[in-house]
Order: structure tokens, then C-alpha cells, then sequence
């Protein structure tokens, strides 16, 4: 799944976006694993990525004596539904959706991210970004330092 493009999406009355038909080809499964993400978005996730995302978190069978596991546990894997996609349709469950703090009937940006969708409340990812501006900037200079060696 390559994934790609910040998308403006309206969120019903019964919960359901529609994928962009930008994404659609890149989304070729009945379903999507939703869950919570860092930094209070979603994350939908196509069933192999989840598997892999589970199967590290998860560790090994000790991994519940470990905090930051159990941590990673309850916020990630908890959480995650397996939602249907119908006739492009996706319903984002009540539970998911409010820990975003996306409502009914308003609009939220989605975000192809390369192997995992992110679904944001348009505010918060507004503030996100701005707040965000700092790290971005420095990341990009340090990231730039590594890729000069390459080109």
C-alpha cells in the first residue's frame, strides 16, 4: 500500500467517510484496522500493516510485565476495530471518533501517510502543524544531512 495527499473529508450523520477515489486503488481490501494514533488522530490500517504494528507491540509472551508495552497496549491495540469498507464508505466507531474529537456531520483532514491512512479533527491538526514548526524545521536540516551523501 503506498499511500499519499492531505484530503478534506466530511464526516456524516451515521459516522462514515468516503475514501477519496485518489486513495481507493491504494485501499484494495474489504476492510481497515482503526485505531488510535500519537498525537490524537486515527490511524487506518490496511489488515498486514496492522499485523505487523500488533505483533511488535505485543512483543513477546512477557511483554504484559513491561509498562511501556502494556502502555503501548492499551492505547494501540485495545482500542483498534476492524471496520468494513462498503461501496467506499467506512464507518469510524463512536469510541474512536470522540477520542479524536471528530464529530458527526463536520468535516476532519485524512492523511495518506505511505502504509497507514491518519484521520484528524481539522483544529487540532491546524495546531499540530503550528505547534509542530519548530521540530519540523530542525528534523528536515537533520534528515537533510543525511540524504546529502546520497545525491
Amino acid at each position: 500500500m503506498m499511500l499519499g495527499g492531505e484530503f478534506r473529508i466530511s464526516i456524516d450523520e451515521k459516522g462514515r467517510i468516503l475514501i477519496p477515489s485518489r486513495l481507493k486503488d491504494s485501499v484494495p481490501e474489504e476492510s481497515l484496522i482503526i485505531t488510535r494514533g500519537v498525537e490524537r488522530c486515527l490511524w487506518l490500517l490496511i489488515e498486514q500493516t496492522w499485523q505487523e504494528l500488533s505483533q511488535r507491540i505485543m512483543g513477546n509472551p512477557w511483554s504484559m510485565f513491561d509498562q511501556r508495552s502494556r502502555l503501548l497496549q492499551r492505547r494501540i491495540i485495545a482500542p483498534a476495530q476492524q471496520c468494513a469498507i462498503k461501496s467506499g464508505r467506512i464507518t469510524i466507531p463512536a469510541t474512536l471518533r470522540e477520542s479524536a474529537g471528530l464529530e458527526l456531520k463536520s468535516e476532519a483532514i485524512l492523511l495518506g501517510i505511505q502504509n497507514r491512512l491518519e484521520m484528524w479533527n481539522i483544529e487540532e491538526y491546524e495546531r499540530y502543524i503550528d505547534e509542530s514548526e519548530k521540530d519540523f524545521a530542525e528534523a528536515s536540516e537533520a534528515i537533510g544531512k543525511d540524504l546529502k551523501d546520497l545525491l
